[in-house]
């Protein structure tokens, strides 16, 4: 694992420090070979520019995101049985996370195959076939009997929580098939610079959400976890509306076929497709899968109701500082090109973006401001705002880590390796289990201190199973074609 890791730096450092004795393991770019590396011409500066335009719509659009999930959980917690219904929320959206998976990386896809008429239509047949299916699955998981033996016996939770999370679960059938639907448009906004309206569409949602959310607050009889469901579920629903809206412009110049716009067309089949899109969805489904596994272990550790109080809580605050990973991996995507040609310049973008987010966690995580946030906005009492402090200190290193994995898997997406990003996913699950059943039934940790540790682990050997591949694909990809 260390080597792979020397690996990973060796190839991302000489983006940042391209001195000649550290560049020899890159290949530098024919055009560039003439020039000193320290040199910045307006024309580099206005690339930055425009990387900088192009990411920041999208990063505002998580940061909103993240905001969402903040308002949610602070909502909840000022209603009644606040640690119940924070618990039975937090497991609930992750139920629902696990079951929309497979279509979380339709972004990615539509992104990285839609380029013309025909590249739109099989990849929307592809979509809604898919969104439907997650859907219909939704709805059969919601069984009561199913669906209490996986809560109650399963996972172990306590039966007022079980009954919570099955009130919450049943508002949130529709999440899966909007959520997917809104991903599928937005990657092809994204694909041709339209990051603004992706940025627009979410703020409709976050306006919706909150509209309907604090409605509920005053007006509702309904506990927090399903008032916080109905919330969720009407600012994505009309999101999903918003943003197939949006894309109308592009959808019309892809139906009239105008070259000047789009790249040439090319045969795109359902056997293409599901060769490039399974391994994303299976890793998407892996990785998000983790959070029921999270929550069984955290029902069965020490401190278990406080701990799946908190989680959802800590995620969402943790979401505003892994947006900067989350909404870079897509402007990765759009923006490397075929070869690769402007890996060196993302990949200094995205270091800055990386010692960004570690800074200001660390400013955040380990002063009074996280005392702050939890008790001021999430609503949490001063002897739970205390209790997690100590996991928040251990996840200090999670956005960076999160920023270079995520930089390694759009550089893969964009080679068509997907593959093997389900074999990493799959080796951070692997991680993540072993540290949580060390921590929870070995070294009696508080759950979510368990967790805490699994996250920043799994993450790790994920970085490190990625920096061979990666590093590969950069050096293959981007050598001159010897003829």
């Amino acid at each position: 694992m260390l080597k792979n890791l020397i690996v990973f730096f060796r190839a991302t450092l000489p983006s940042l420090f391209p001195a000649p004795a550290v560049s020899i393991y890159l290949i530098p770019m024919a055009r560039n070979a003439n020039h000193h590396p320290k040199m910045k011409t307006r024309q580099e500066t206005q690339r930055y520019k425009n990387i900088f335009l192009f990411w920041l719509p999208l990063e505002v659009t998580w940061l909103m995101m993240a905001f969402e999930a903040s308002f949610l959980s602070a909502v909840i917690a000022r209603l009644a049985e606040a640690k119940f219904n924070l618990a039975a929320f937090g497991v609930a959206f992750a139920i629902t996370l696990f079951i929309e998976a497979p279509v979380l990386m339709l972004v990615s896809a539509s992104n990285s195959l839609v380029r013309d008429w025909q590249t739109y239509i099989k990849m929307r047949h592809f979509s809604l076939g898919l969104i439907t299916v997650v859907t219909v699955v939704m709805g059969l998981g919601l069984w009561p009997p199913l669906f209490y033996f996986i809560t109650r016996e399963l996972m172990g939770l306590p039966e007022r929580v079980a009954e919570l999370t099955h009130q919450a679960s049943l508002v949130l059938i529709a999440v899966p098939w909007a959520i997917g639907y809104r991903r599928f448009y937005h990657g092809i906004l994204i694909q041709h610079g339209s990051t603004w309206l992706v940025a627009a569409g979410t703020g409709i949602r976050l306006t919706a959400m909150a509209l309907t959310g604090i409605l509920l607050f005053f007006f509702s009889p309904w506990p927090g976890a399903c008032v916080g469901a109905w919330a969720l579920t009407s600012g994505v629903v009309i999101e999903a509306l918003a943003s197939r809206f949006m894309a109308g412009k592009i959808i019309r110049l892809l139906r009239s076929g105008d070259k000047a716009s789009f790249s040439a067309p090319r045969v795109l089949t359902y056997r293409a497709i599901s060769a490039f899109y399974f391994p994303l969805a299976l890793t998407s489904m892996l990785a998000l899968g983790i959070n029921p596994v999270i929550s069984y272990f955290l029902a069965h550790g020490r401190m278990a109701i406080e701990s799946l109080a908190v989680w959802p809580v800590l995620q969402a605050l943790l979401l505003i500082f892994m947006s900067f990973g989350l909404s870079f991996q897509e402007v990765t995507i759009a923006l490397l090109g075929d070869r690769l040609e402007n890996y060196q310049k993302l990949c200094r973008f995205a270091l800055g973006l990386l010692f960004l987010t570690v800074s200001l966690f660390v400013v955040f995580g380990f002063s009074s401001l996280s005392l702050l946030w939890f008790q001021r906005v999430s609503g949490l009492t001063p002897e739970m705002a205390a209790f997690v402090q100590k996991p928040l200190q251990i996840l200090a290193p999670l956005p960076a880590l999160w920023m270079a994995l995520t930089f390694q898997r759009s550089v893969l997406v964009k080679a068509r390796r997907t593959a093997i990003i389900t074999w990493a996913t799959g080796l951070d699950i692997l991680l993540m289990v072993i540290v949580l059943t060390l921590g929870i039934h070995y070294w009696a940790l508080i759950g979510v201190v368990a967790a805490a540790l699994a996250l920043v682990v799994g993450r790790l050997g994920s970085i490190a199973f990625l920096a061979r591949p990666f590093s590969n694909t950069i050096l293959q990809t981007r050598l001159p074609n010897k003829g």
